[in-house]
């Protein structure tokens, strides 16, 4: 069997895909498919109306936070926030832990002026900033952070303290993976291809104070306000992703929500990291272990001339798409939800395997 640990898109769960083959493109008596259908109607909106409702029971929405489904990925979001939540002339703060963080500073940066308030240690000891009082400036919108790294594998061991200043996070590789305290959070935002769904979503949960910053003068299809008013559909939403997150989100609930999530991946993410630390350093992971990301496992070889031989054996071996991320190489696996204990099984059993032959 092959398994696919791609950090994104990535797999989805089996009776997903299988309920998705047989509903998706299945004509109804109108004559038309789900992506067919006008957004405006009454078939699609319930569609709607049933992916939201049951993200919420999944998240125990509070009552003054809205879901809000927007097209595109989190990078969208990196322009979005600033110019939502921050009044002309005001600051934002940005934590750095990794790459993705960087980059969210730096594209708010573009275009409002932007405060590092904390950041990662660097590569000698990989790990999320502390997480004591940050000296986050009491006049910024908001503070945001990554609290989980897709490219560094560094994910926050306890959330910061950002004092009054409202938490923002991009949560897109952790989001579903666990239980999420939304009430410690202003916004949180996550795109969909890691663990809700396809591509070309992004979920935003955003309390109601902030929502109401929007200013009038933006355009409505990037208006957090308005899109919240308008249910999502400003525009023609993306549809055939937000039906795939609705298959996914019940497939959550079906397992036992997120407690039941949490546990899963805790148990895959212990088993690799497991197999790296017991190798006689044959395989190392260099994020600090309190900090080390349960979903997205960074990894490198001890002789890293061996990488290129570690991926083409491994794919022969049906384990596809554990190369790092291109700005730091190594290897990375990513046990999202739809990743079964089965698949993780198989990547140890095959590290052990490589390490005999090659050690």
């Amino acid at each position: 069997m092959a398994w696919n640990f791609a950090a994104g898109p990535a797999r989805l769960p089996d009776a997903v895909r299988e309920r998705a083959a047989e509903e998706l493109f299945r004509r109804g008596p109108d004559g038309a498919c789900s992506v067919e259908r006008p957004f405006t109607g009454t078939i699609f909106r319930a569609t709607l109306a049933h992916a939201r409702l049951r993200l919420a029971e999944l998240l125990d929405l509070p009552a003054d936070y809205h879901i809000v489904f927007m097209a595109g990925g989190a990078m969208h979001q990196f322009g979005l926030l600033p110019m939502n939540l921050a009044c002309p002339g005001q600051r934002v703060a940005y934590a750095d832990s990794g790459y993705w963080s960087r980059r969210a500073m730096t594209e708010a940066g573009d275009l409002v002026a932007a405060v590092e308030v904390a950041r990662y240690p660097g590569e000698s000891a990989l790990a999320a900033p502390a997480a004591g009082g940050w000296p986050v400036p009491a006049d910024c919108a908001y503070c945001h952070i990554t609290p989980n790294e897709t490219v560094d594998g560094i994910a926050y061991p306890e959330l910061p303290d950002a004092g009054p200043v409202p938490l923002v996070a991009d949560c897109t590789s952790s989001f579903l993976t666990a239980p999420l305290a939304l009430e410690k959070f202003g916004m949180v935002y996550a795109s969909a291809q890691k663990n809700i769904g396809i591509s070309g979503l992004t979920a935003a949960i955003i309390r109601q104070d902030l929502l109401e910053r929007s200013p009038p003068e933006l355009p409505a299809v990037f208006s957090y306000r308005r899109q919240a008013a308008a249910g999502s559909c400003v525009n023609t939403p993306p549809m055939l992703a937000i039906q795939m997150a609705g298959m996914v989100f019940d497939w959550i609930a079906g397992q036992g929500g997120l407690a039941t999530m949490a546990v899963a991946n805790q148990e895959k993410a212990a088993c690799l990291y497991a197999a790296i630390d017991g190798s006689g350093s044959f395989y190392r992971a260099p994020v600090a272990v309190a900090h080390r990301s349960p979903v997205n496992v960074r990894f490198h070889l001890a002789a890293p001339e061996l990488t290129d031989r570690f991926i083409a054996e491994a794919e022969a071996e049906g384990l596809y798409h554990l190369r790092g991320h291109a700005h730091i190489g190594g290897l990375r696996a990513s046990l999202y939800n739809a990743m079964p204990l089965a698949g993780v099984a198989a990547l140890v059993g095959f590290m052990a395997d490589f390490s005999r032959r090659h050690g």
